[in-house]
């Protein structure tokens, strides 16, 4: 089964006038209140069962035939530091088999939103037992706007969570193809003899592996509309190549790809909702495999863009197919740059899982992607360029190393290696992400996840929406 064949994994909002179970919303401060206007055996019942409203409580209150009439969800305290904006995600995991509506949410469409993302589950091998509630579209908001985004975040949590076997460079390609055809773009994909011609790091990274690699060009809407590029790593595995890494650190390389499925879902956002842009998207694919021909510790490759580079660790490849990459969109000196990986370790020791980190020099978009972050509800932590680390990339024999070789500041390291290979564009946002949830939280299933990808649709939305 191709991926453009996997059953959808997600549902669809039913309409407006569905017949359907009403949720009642609360929060500690609004649970008085909607109690007091409860019918008096829904009172007793919530108080015989001891419902209080804290963040992902319910209470299912029965009619007088013993049916399903209304149901409580606390949504907690919103001015705790804590509080979750996606709570309502929990909904479909708890709730019965039916069609259900939301009442006094305070935001319709998140509430909507973490529904749809909340009845993710993937089940392309095995049945998932996805969740059976269903809701219906809140009154006065784009139902279709809301379907598209949860569609996109499980293109992308297809795209991570499938298995190399199943998942890779052409694989990604097709997923790509695939979004291409839907939307009427052009793509591009340049492998072979060309590839090691025209970019060369990439084909160097790829070269051990059985699956070619290739660098995947999709475009899309007018020419002469503001430019916007797209970069994400699709590494459909990475052993660590020469340098391999340990069996425990491999379970989950089939999410080295999660720039490519953050890349293709936020595509997918913007090609759907028609945004005054020219957007490309570059997505240089490969498998970091071990072979005879496998690229080594100290070899010195070209890149496209004419600096050499040493190699202090093979397992530092992402790098490396992005900098060919970011040379290529650099050429056309966009208007924006974004480039999305699961880049460092480093990253994620002084993040953790849920926060990416996001590098760039232009304040202006620094200032707009925290803001889009926020109204998205998809987090980032900005991080410094320290210009200074740079001199820990110099090379003896080459004009830089990939590596610093030392144990100090690793995302910065990576981030300003990557800045090199992208000189013309002020406005280049790097993203480094983890692309997984280790646990599930409301709205957001264990497994893979697009890090990054509704905030850069909210924030081309802001400076390009039709």
């Amino acid at each position: 089964m191709t991926q453009a064949d996997a059953p959808a994994t997600h549902p669809a909002l039913l309409p407006t006038d569905t017949p359907s179970v009403p949720v009642t919303l609360v929060t500690t401060a609004s649970w008085p209140e909607a109690e007091a206007v409860l019918e008096p055996a829904h009172k007793s019942f919530a108080h015989a069962i001891g419902f209080k409203p804290k963040a992902g409580s319910l209470a299912l209150l029965p009619g007088p035939d013993g049916s399903l009439a209304r149901a409580l969800f606390g949504l907690g305290d919103p001015a705790a530091p804590t509080y979750d904006r996606l709570i309502a995600g929990k909904l479909p995991g708890l709730l019965p088999e039916g069609a259900f509506r939301l009442e006094n949410a305070p935001e319709s469409a998140e509430g909507a939103l973490a529904w749809l993302m909340g009845s993710y589950r993937f089940g392309r091998y095995r049945s998932s037992g996805g969740t059976k509630a269903r809701l219906v579209a809140p009154a006065g908001i784009d139902a279709a706007e809301v379907e598209r985004v949860a569609g996109a975040v499980a293109l992308g949590r297809d795209l991570i969570n499938t298995p190399a076997n199943d998942l890779g460079p052409a694989e990604i390609e097709a997923a790509a193809r695939a979004l291409a055809e839907r939307y009427d773009a052009a793509i591009d994909v340049t492998q072979g003899e060309e590839l090691a011609q025209e970019f060369p790091l990439i084909h160097a990274v790829g070269a051990a592996s059985t699956r070619t690699p290739r660098l995947i060009d999709l475009t899309w809407g007018p020419e002469d509309a503001p430019r916007v590029t797209l970069v994400g790593k699709g590494v459909a595995f990475d052993t660590g190549g020469l340098d391999i890494k340990p069996s425990s650190a491999m379970l989950l390389m089939k999410k080295d790809m999660g720039g490519a499925a953050v890349a293709l879902a936020a595509a997918d956002m913007i090609m759907g909702a028609g945004l005054r842009l020219r957007l490309r998207v570059l997505i240089p694919a490969v498998e970091n495999a071990i072979a005879g021909n496998a690229f080594r510790p100290s070899d010195v490759l070209s890149s496209r863009a004419g600096l050499s580079v040493e190699i202090g660790n093979t397992d530092a490849e992402g790098r490396l197919i992005l900098a060919d990459a970011l040379t290529l969109a650099d050429s056309e000196a966009p208007e924006l740059i974004l480039d999305f990986s699961t880049l460092t370790g480093a990253a994620r020791v002084a993040l953790g899982p849920d926060l990416p980190a996001f590098f760039t020099e232009d304040e202006a978009l620094a200032t707009a992607v925290a803001e889009a972050g926020r109204i998205a509800i998809d987090p980032i932590w900005r991080m410094p360029l320290h210009a200074p680390y740079a001199s820990l990339l110099d090379s003896k024999v080459a004009d830089l190393n990939n590596v610093s070789g030392g144990p100090f500041a690793g995302a910065i390291t990576a981030a300003l290696f990557l800045r090199r290979f992208a000189p013309k564009t002020k406005a280049h946002g790097h993203f480094d992400l983890y692309g997984w949830n280790p646990s599930t939280k409301p709205g957001r299933p264990e497994g893979g996840e697009v890090q990054t990808a509704r905030l850069t649709y909210a924030l081309l939305k802001a400076r390009y929406g039709v």
